[in-house]
């Protein structure tokens, strides 16, 4: 008892009542994001309803095009909700094929993937409240770089069809986004702390965050595992 109540002292310490309450709005928010997209990777295994493709990707980009162009005003936040469900809904469908796949390597491989989401995203997310958070504002030069440096190793990839440099920005990748999640926890309370009480759409950059680190990870892990079981064999 004593540890969670130095915790939830410290916390205090570090953000105003306001960001603490903006946060709750925003992990909210990404749940709600986070159980859609579930069931859009269910509906993908295991229905024939609807399957991911270029067209869930597409209707994905709609929703979130949409949210933005919806301005907060206090009124719409039930709509601008429905679009953020919507996108999460296609994310997830998005991601069916990569979990199909997985599922055939090792049906282990997603929940392992997923609590290690999990844990990731809340150790990277916690550090950024209890450190100094404006030194990882300053990050964010940095991970646009390297972002950049990541589409050149696509491009240069489509031609030369490297495995190395394939790997190098399948790691790469994951570290970035890691980074992002320490950059955008950060930016999220720094943008509260200026009045922008916008929650919902603070939430799809941390949603975004977390299915990025999902999709690097589960495909790290079944990598592993088709090794793994070739070495067996």
């Amino acid at each position: 008892m004593e540890r969670i109540d130095s915790f939830f002292s410290s916390l205090n310490r570090k953000i105003e009542p306001q960001v603490q309450t903006h946060l709750k709005d925003v992990y909210s928010s990404m749940s709600i994001a986070l159980l859609s997209a579930a069931i859009g990777g269910y509906v993908h295994l295991f229905t024939n309803i609807l399957q991911g493709g270029l067209l869930s990707t597409l209707v994905a980009m709609g929703f979130v095009i949409a949210l933005y162009s919806t301005p907060d005003n206090g009124k719409n936040r039930s709509t601008r909700l429905w679009y953020l469900i919507g996108f999460a809904f296609a994310s997830g469908l998005g991601l069916g094929p990569l979990m199909e796949y997985a599922i055939i390597v090792n049906p282990t491989l997603i929940p392992t993937a997923f609590l290690s989401t999990c844990v990731i995203f809340g150790c990277f997310s916690l550090s950024a409240m209890f450190s100094d958070q404006r030194r990882w504002l300053y990050l964010g030069g940095t991970l646009m770089s390297f972002l950049s440096l990541l589409l050149m190793m696509s491009i240069i990839n489509l031609f030369i069809g490297s495995k190395l440099l394939y790997q190098i920005h399948l790691y790469l990748a994951f570290f970035v986004v890691c980074g992002f999640i320490m950059f955008d926890t950060t930016l999220i309370i720094e943008k509260r702390r200026h009045g922008d009480t916008d929650y919902i759409a603070h939430s799809v950059m941390l949603f975004i965050d977390f299915v990025d680190v999902f999709r690097y990870l589960l495909i790290i892990l079944t990598q592993k595992e088709e090794r793994k079981q070739r070495k067996n064999k």
